[in-house]
């Protein structure tokens, strides 16, 4: 089944499995979710015209924002980022270009798009592999005498001169000079590495070499501009290889990886990557109540008002370059959240606000609530805690008076002191098992259960201090 195929029911079935609540949050954005499949149904000429409906989701911190779109894009394996609207600044001021989110998203396509290609060529691209590790395992024997080096120095003299990266003696091989015995041996290496029984065997590789490669600012920059500065060096600049010596099943994928690029189209790649991007892309701009006029902020006022105004043609829809084509941002669907604290959705300027025509408001989390997360989802904060602790073969129950006393404590320093949603179970069960967590490899102790007393003992006192929760909760 196509994943995009889902329909909103089976949606929120499946973000149900890892977020508490905001069941309004979640069929607001199964809707839009949907919406994006409903009009790839439709005539072409019709869906040039269909536009996204852009969700703002508000609400305070910790309450599962984020979670939603970050859940939803891995529902239905589509593109996405996630951004923080504070990163960006106004044309003219130092920051972030708003651009740069849009191209880190068909750079997130580019990996899923290759992901799937590799994965259609894996077999082809294996057996290359395999081919060369033979050839690496059991090496050529090399004739080395006077005329063979007077040889290798003409040819890399010509090869100087005809404008190639001359290659040292040995490193290209003619199998046809294979002598009768390495070709014996290489037949019978190939049999044991289909048979795997030379899994761990250590191979030296040659790979890329890492630092080679432009991580400094101005490779940033063009990058930010969708210049590729490594493409455009690539032809000019040869790529220097380093030696790695590794297992056979680690070099393996390693040059299985090399084979798979070597199979696979590039210009196609590129191509499905934009299209991906461009119909079923995600992007997650965060704190936008930050960006307001009327967020408290020292300075910047006229540079956060600008970032609005930047962020709005790409949200209406634009061309941007990238290094992998241009992408037409029409039909990008684009989720806004913030909690709003200190400002209102109606102090962004108002072409923004139009282009977010779904509201959506979250809500702050109860002690039930508190007591579903640690519980219910599949990556519940509970069965985290009890499956490392097992790593130390200590086997820890919680009582369930242990867990709602937990749920009340975290709900009540959420109320006295800031309301940080979900987050505050972590510090609240880093907290509650420190000692465990520290004593644990030390301890010959099988079983531990978790008491309602227990936790009195440990973060009650705390709890009840305003003060002492303030900073330590």
């Amino acid at each position: 089944m196509d994943p995009m195929d889902k329909t909103p029911k089976e949606i929120v079935t499946e973000l149900d499995r890892y977020v508490i609540g905001q069941d309004e949050a979640k069929k607001s954005i199964a809707v839009a979710l949907r919406n994006r499949y409903r009009r790839m149904q439709l005539p072409e000429e019709m869906q040039e015209e269909v536009t996204p409906k852009n969700l703002l989701m508000i609400g305070p911190t910790g309450v599962g924002k984020t979670e939603i779109a970050r859940r939803l894009a891995k529902i239905v394996n589509a593109p996405f980022v996630k951004v923080e609207a504070t990163k960006f600044t106004e044309v003219g001021y130092v920051g972030r270009d708003v651009e740069s989110m849009v191209r880190d998203l068909v750079e997130s396509a580019y990996k899923m798009e290759e992901e799937k290609l590799f994965s259609e060529v894996r077999s082809e691209a294996v057996a290359n592999a395999d081919k060369r590790l033979v050839k690496l395992l059991v090496p050529a024997q090399k004739k080395q005498n006077q005329q063979n080096q007077q040889e290798n120095f003409m040819q890399m003299m010509r090869d100087l001169q005809n404008g190639k990266m001359p290659q040292g003696p040995g490193q290209e091989e003619n199998d046809g000079e294979v002598s009768d015995q390495v070709r014996n041996e290489r037949l019978n290496t190939s049999e044991k590495l289909k048979r795997g029984q030379l899994e761990n065997t250590e191979v030296t590789i040659k790979i890329d070499d890492p630092s080679q490669n432009n991580n400094n600012p101005s490779s940033d920059m063009l990058n930010q501009m969708g210049i590729d500065l490594n493409d455009a060096l690539g032809s000019m600049i040869p790529k220097r290889k380093v030696k790695r010596t590794m297992a056979v099943k680690d070099a393996r994928e390693v040059l299985v990886q090399e084979e798979s690029e070597k199979l696979v189209n590039s210009a196609d790649l590129a191509d499905a990557a934009i299209k991906r991007a461009e119909n079923t892309g995600i992007i997650f701009i965060d704190e936008i109540d930050k960006i307001t006029s009327q967020s408290k902020q020292n300075s910047g006022e006229v540079s956060r008002e600008g970032v609005q105004r930047d962020i709005l043609p790409i949200v209406e829809g634009s061309a941007i370059k990238t290094k992998y084509g241009f992408i037409n941002t029409d039909h990008i669907l684009f989720i806004a959240s913030g909690a709003f604290q200190d400002s209102k959705p109606s102090d962004l300027i108002a072409e923004l606000q139009g282009r977010f025509p779904i509201r959506v408001e979250l809500n702050d989390l109860s002690a039930e609530d508190f007591v579903k997360i640690l519980t219910e989802p599949d990556n519940a904060l509970i069965k985290q805690y009890i499956a490392m602790i097992n790593t130390d073969n200590i086997s820890v129950t919680f009582t369930i008076e242990a867990i709602r006393k937990i749920a009340n404590i975290a709900f009540t320093v959420n109320r006295d002191t800031d309301n940080i949603g979900a987050r505050r179970l972590h510090t609240i069960l880093e907290r509650l098992l420190q000692d465990l967590l520290y004593e644990g490899p030390d301890m010959q102790m099988g079983e531990i259960t978790i008491t309602e007393a227990y936790v009195e003992q440990k973060i009650g006192k705390i709890a009840a201090d305003k003060d002492l929760a303030h900073y330590i909760l």
